[in-house]
């Protein structure tokens, strides 16, 4: 009895082994890395990386929001897997519970960020008692309020009003407002109106960190994806260098500014390398750790957080290209 049984098996190992083969080519793809973006000169490596050709849309899908407000909410809830934010607005989600993870700092804005104001008003002192447009969220919030820190002003003086991104450009011109806390591209749009720009990021160097953001589980789960968006950040930055009047073209049209203009807005950024990135992420004391310390610490006495977080694995650099891909 015991041949067949042996002649029985010998002929089942390679059906089975078929049958597992033909399971695992047949195993469904992973849906595509979902990255929430506002319109903002520092994301635009993100859509230049895509006309590049770095993904396929079955690999990463940019979702476009009108705001960082959607961006975040849209983080929040789940609908996508990765955000860009500001390190500020990335500070709000690690205070209302999400365990989250910073795997790419894009730019710090030095410059980009402003505070514009219709004449005659000069001074970020003048804005007290006026109408300031600011952005939902973090960010609007936090330049505002330095500005006031720094120029001696009381900001329970000046009168807040809530604009999104979108609705700021026609708030300002039909005169609903007196200053705009803003951004690129409106800020460069607004300057050719006439605004007058009163306060801007160079004030507060270092303080505006945009970064792309992840939650722990989709880290462990989606590594390939996020290591395919880090690889093409980096070979949108080498084209962006090498290439920077064609690269301009390309990101002018999503940014509603002409090439000149795009290649100006990015020079109000201080975008790191991939070498930078290493040296802010990673380590025993990361610095982009010690950066959000003192960022929630104002935030805090600034009643723009609740409660004291904790950041000590805030950092994550394992998603970082290896170095040699930036020489």
């Amino acid at each position: 009895m015991r041949r067949p049984i042996r002649q029985l098996r010998l002929l089942l190992i390679p059906l089975i082994g078929g049958l597992l083969l033909a399971a695992a080519l047949h195993e469904p793809s992973p849906p595509p890395l979902r990255i929430a973006t506002s319109v903002w000169v520092g994301y635009e490596p993100l859509y230049l990386a895509r006309k590049l050709g770095s993904w396929t849309s079955a690999q990463v899908r940019l979702v476009e929001c009108s705001s960082a407000t959607q961006s975040l909410r849209l983080f929040r809830n789940g609908s996508v897997d990765v955000a860009a934010l500001t390190l500020d607005e990335a500070l709000t989600l690690v205070e209302d519970g999400v365990d989250l993870r910073v795997f790419l700092v894009t730019d710090t804005s030095h410059g980009a960020d402003a505070i514009l104001a219709r004449a005659p008003l000069r001074t970020v002192a003048a804005l007290s008692g006026r109408r300031v447009g600011v952005e939902p969220g973090a960010v609007g919030a936090y330049v505002l309020l330095r500005a006031c820190e720094l120029s001696g002003v009381e900001p329970a003086l000046v009168e807040i009003v809530p604009l999104e991104i979108h609705e700021q450009e026609q708030a300002f011109l039909a005169g609903r407002v007196d200053a705009l806390v803003t951004f690129e591209p409106v800020r460069s749009r607004l300057l050719a109106h006439g605004a007058r720009e009163v306060f801007n990021s160079k004030q507060i160097p270092g303080e505006i960190v945009d970064v792309l953001v992840v939650r722990r589980e989709t880290l462990s789960k989606r590594g390939p994806a996020l290591r395919l968006v880090a690889r093409g950040w980096f070979a949108a930055l080498r084209y962006l260098a090498a290439e920077p009047e064609a690269a301009a073209a390309r990101m002018a049209p999503r940014q509603g500014l002409p090439p000149g203009e795009v290649l100006e807005s990015l020079s109000g950024l201080e975008v790191p390398t991939l070498a930078e990135n290493v040296e802010l992420l990673a380590g025993p004391s990361p610095p982009l750790n010690a950066r959000a310390r003192r960022l929630s610490e104002f935030m805090l006495r600034a009643k723009l957080i609740g409660r004291p977080i904790t950041l000590e694995a805030l950092a994550e650099p394992s998603v970082l290209p290896e170095r040699r891909v930036d020489r």
